[in-house]
């Protein structure tokens, strides 16, 4: 699969398509035109963009009043600080008072990679999760980021959608589908599962096409929409395969591997399972395909941790 453009840059790309045709689509900013690449929207719409300066709790706020007088308010700042400043705005004005606020966290998970942790956004599932009534999207490619916008420039509820700023490989053929809520089979096969989301979706197919030169058959779903989780896809790949890897760019507590953890046992399922994502520890710094090497998140990494996993089911 060739490599695609920056999700964020997609995202740019589509929401100035569905603001041409729709005067009531908005977007909010805290000095972010530039990392949110929304510099052409700016130029192009100016009435349509508003800029509020380094202020993510007044970004929310005022998104949400911008809602509730029915505009379409895509609010786009870092995610994290957006989900960390800005998290009682996105509890109570947003997600409480049922505000259709698009929450865009930009440059997420260690994308800002050498800037260290004071700029990544590695609990941001964690704590919307437990938030009630917010849909979290993290797309994996173009498709993904694409679809998403499209599907939620009329949604009625307020949506967190997760997106980072490196090219990313294109994982969808041109023949696929999307739906909010439903996980896409990358690829189907009958071993080991990788359950991946956001930018971990391609590398998790990279490992399984490596796994296939070894005659391991893996199955590979993005599971795009953290929440709602597409429960039967996990309970699926339970049933149809002998052990499960989630990856994602998060800390390994609360995020995706947690909620599919918390579905199969729920659910009864018996079989050998591993989350991988960012443990709990002071984190080393580095750009983003050097942390993502550094804590096992890479196509020799997920490899050997799917080996490990299928000698254990093997006993």
């Amino acid at each position: 699969m060739e490599l695609g453009r920056a999700n964020l840059e997609v995202f740019a790309d589509t929401v100035l398509e569905l603001a041409c045709a729709d005067r009531d689509v908005l977007v909010v900013t805290s000095d972010s035109r530039g990392s949110g690449k929304l510099t052409g929207y700016g130029e192009t719409l100016p009435d349509q963009l508003v800029e509020l300066g380094i202020a993510e709790q007044n970004v929310i706020g005022f998104s949400a009043g911008l809602a509730s007088a029915g505009k379409k308010v895509f609010a786009a700042s870092p995610a994290c600080f957006l989900t960390a400043r800005g998290l009682e705005q996105i509890k109570n004005d947003v997600a409480y008072s049922d505000q259709p606020v698009r929450i865009i966290g930009i440059s997420a998970g260690v994308s800002y990679g050498a800037l260290g942790a004071t700029h990544h956004s590695l609990h941001d599932f964690a704590v919307l999760r437990a938030i009630n009534n917010l849909t979290i999207i993290a797309p994996a490619d173009n498709f993904e980021t694409r679809e998403t916008i499209r599907a939620i420039h009329n949604t009625p509820h307020p949506v967190y959608v997760r997106l980072g700023k490196a090219p990313q490989r294109h994982v969808h053929g041109a023949d696929s589908s999307f739906t909010i809520g439903k996980a896409a089979v990358i690829q189907d096969g009958g071993d080991l599962t990788f359950i991946a989301c956001g930018e971990t979706v391609p590398v998790a197919l990279a490992a399984a096409e490596q796994l296939a030169l070894e005659g391991i058959d893996c199955r590979v779903l993005s599971m795009h929409t953290i929440k709602p989780l597409d429960e039967e896809a996990v309970l699926q790949a339970a049933r149809e395969t002998r052990a499960i890897i989630t990856v994602e760019e998060h800390s390994v507590f609360g995020g995706l591997g947690e909620a599919c953890a918390s579905v199969l046992m729920q659910g009864g399922a018996s079989l050998p399972f591993k989350i991988v994502g960012f443990p709990d520890e002071y984190m080393v710094t580095g750009s983003q395909k050097e942390l993502f090497n550094h804590y096992g998140i890479s196509p020799d990494g997920l490899a050997a941790s799917a080996r490990q996993l299928l000698a254990v089911e093997a006993r």
